[in-house]
Formats: C-alpha cells, structure tokens, sequence
C-alpha cells in the first residue's frame, strides 16, 4: 500500500470504475441524497440499484470477492475503506501484477486487472472485457487510465 505506483494504480482503477467508498451500485457521483449510498461498513452492503449486482465501494467490490479476500482470505470483517484498499490490492497480487504495477509497467498488468475491473480496457487499443454481449460495461480507454495513473504520481516504465 505504501508503494506509489500501486497508490496511483488504485486512483485510477476507482477513476475508472466510478466508485466511492460509499458507493453501491447505481451511486452517481456528485448526487446528492443519492440511495446508492451506505454509511454502515461493518459488513458489505449487498446489492445496489437493480437489486441484483453486489459492486460496492470505490473499487466496485462484489460480496463474492468481498468474502473471498476478505473474510476468508485475510480474516477482515468489515467494508471500512482501509479493506477495500487491501482486497484490491490483494486481488493484483492474485493476478500475478503487482510487481510489474510496483516496477511502472501498467500495460503488462492492464489485462490481467481487467478480469475483475469491468471499466478496464484490456490493454492499449483494447476495449474492456464485458463491454460486448450482455453486459455492455463502458469502459475507459488505456489512455485515460494511463492518465490518471500518472497525475496520480505513478511513474511508468
């Protein structure tokens, strides 16, 4: 967590997701009053808009990941910001990237990260995984997270 490149890479992920920390899905940013919105993060919040989709948090953490890296995998019991942190960067570290993303080489780990990053492009030129068929994801351009990434501080390779 300490790493900058790593920082500047989880920017960028939340930039690209449009997430907060108190975010389900459905929460638009800016809005006001909005029901997508938790305050209790004593556990994950479940499902957002369509009642269905459980993404919550600033890196649209589902519960199934949620569960998987955080009560299971690091014994963590809550949604507090500090865990999101921490299952996103446990879950690069299960994707095999977080060294090449501690080295500045976010292209190497661009595709790999949008497995579990909807709004990630594959990589350079690349549109996002889910963003044909039925899910239809938006997804940013490898320019713009590139972007973000580096006015985030992360320097790149």
């Amino acid at each position: 967590m300490k790493n900058t490149n790593v920082q500047a890479f989880l920017k960028a992920i939340a930039d690209a997701e449009g997430g907060g920390y108190d975010f389900k899905y459905g929460a638009i940013k800016g809005k006001r009053n909005d029901p997508w919105r938790f305050s209790d993060y004593a556990t994950h919040p479940g499902p957002g808009r369509d009642g269905v989709t459980t993404a919550a948090g600033m890196y649209q953490i589902n519960k199934l990941t949620w569960q998987d890296h955080g009560e299971k995998g690091m014994g963590l019991t809550d949604f507090t910001p500090e865990t999101q942190d921490l299952i996103a960067v446990s879950l690069l570290r299960r994707l095999g990237v977080i060294d090449k993303i501690k080295d500045g080489d976010i292209e190497a780990g661009m595709s790999q990260a949008s497995k579990p990053w909807a709004a990630l492009p594959a990589g350079r030129g690349q549109t996002g995984r889910y963003q044909t068929g039925r899910y239809n994801q938006p997804c940013v351009t490898f320019e713009h997270f590139e972007t973000t990434y580096k006015a985030a501080g992360g320097s790149v390779k």
